[in-house]
């Protein structure tokens, strides 16, 4: 891995385009949710993308086999990492506006530092601390206007946040229980074995009957599957091996803010100024979280998935 100051020009731009990409990808969600339902969306998803990705890891020559004695801690990592993720946030993005669905989305590495200490017996430092202070203090802007808004919801906020506690429940399993296959792998199977259960979700709670979609919701569906799923993932992993791992954290900082910007412009949201402090609070508080103090090693940690 090289030095932040010798890095080629293609590798930031793999970061520019990771963080545009996947900071779109929530008002194409919502773009998507116009016509699909939310159990057969997030099923082609994850379905779909995992398979991009297995094809990937066989093309690259890695081996895709997932070990027998995997298959039982997979799935249950697979529940809370993408089935109950993909499930709680999608349906509360249907509630909320995109751009502040993903602020409240990416406070993920802070539940992940409450839950390390909790299950891995790791230190609360006093920068960790202070993350998670600044993070809850932007949490509770964004609730406190939900609940006093006229046009307030609530319910969808409580998801998002429940999304992200799942996620970094998962993530935190992960760490304990680490697989032995490679990351491109690795993920394409947990996206597969963590859309099952949102395909059986799909024909027991859709509607048995399509109707016609239109083409913003196909835009969003074919933008999830090719570029958020299957591109991102690849460009992430990529990213990981190339860069340290101060600079691939830059691109979860942007992300949510990517997510504002394209929202106000796709969807023409307008967020308020509890949005932008919120904002700034969050993003001060992964930043704390997530970018390696100066002179610490960084850590061996499996890519996290962050669409």
């Amino acid at each position: 891995m090289r030095d932040s100051h010798t890095l080629p020009r293609s590798t930031w731009l793999l970061l520019a385009a990771l963080s545009l990409f996947w900071g779109m990808n929530w008002p194409m969600i919502k773009m998507a949710l116009g016509d699909l339902p939310v159990w057969t969306f997030r099923a082609l998803c994850t379905l779909v993308g995992g398979s991009g990705l297995l094809l990937i890891a066989r093309l690259s020559r890695q081996s895709i086999a997932l070990p027998r004695a995997e298959w039982l801690r997979m799935g249950f990592t697979s529940l809370f990492n993408i089935t109950l993720w993909n499930v709680l946030v999608t349906y509360g993005v249907r509630e909320l506006p995109s751009g502040r669905s993903a602020i409240l989305a990416y406070t993920m590495p802070l539940w992940t530092i409450l839950l390390s200490a909790w299950l891995l017996g790791e230190k609360l430092t006093p920068r960790r601390i202070l993350g998670v202070s600044l993070g809850m203090a932007g949490l509770l802007l964004l609730l406190g206007r939900e609940l006093l808004s006229l046009q307030s919801a609530p319910l969808g906020a409580a998801l998002i946040i429940g999304g992200a506690m799942s996620w970094s429940f998962g993530i935190t399993l992960i760490k304990k229980y680490p697989s032995s296959l490679k990351t491109a792998a690795f993920t394409g199977w947990n996206l597969i074995i963590g859309g099952l259960p949102l395909l059986a979700g799909a024909l027991l709670f859709d509607p048995p009957h399509w109707r016609p979609v239109g083409l913003p919701s196909m835009i969003g569906l074919l933008y999830n599957i090719f570029i958020a799923f299957i591109f991102c993932h690849w460009a992430w992993f990529r990213l990981v091996e190339l860069a340290p791992v101060g600079i691939s954290s830059l691109g979860s900082l942007m992300i949510p803010v990517v997510a504002v910007i394209s929202g106000m412009v796709i969807l023409g949201e307008q967020p308020h100024w509890q949005d932008y402090v919120a904002l700034g609070l969050i993003l001060a508080a992964v930043g704390s979280v997530i970018v390696p103090a100066r002179g610490t090693p960084p850590p061996s940690t499996r890519a996290p998935d962050r669409r």
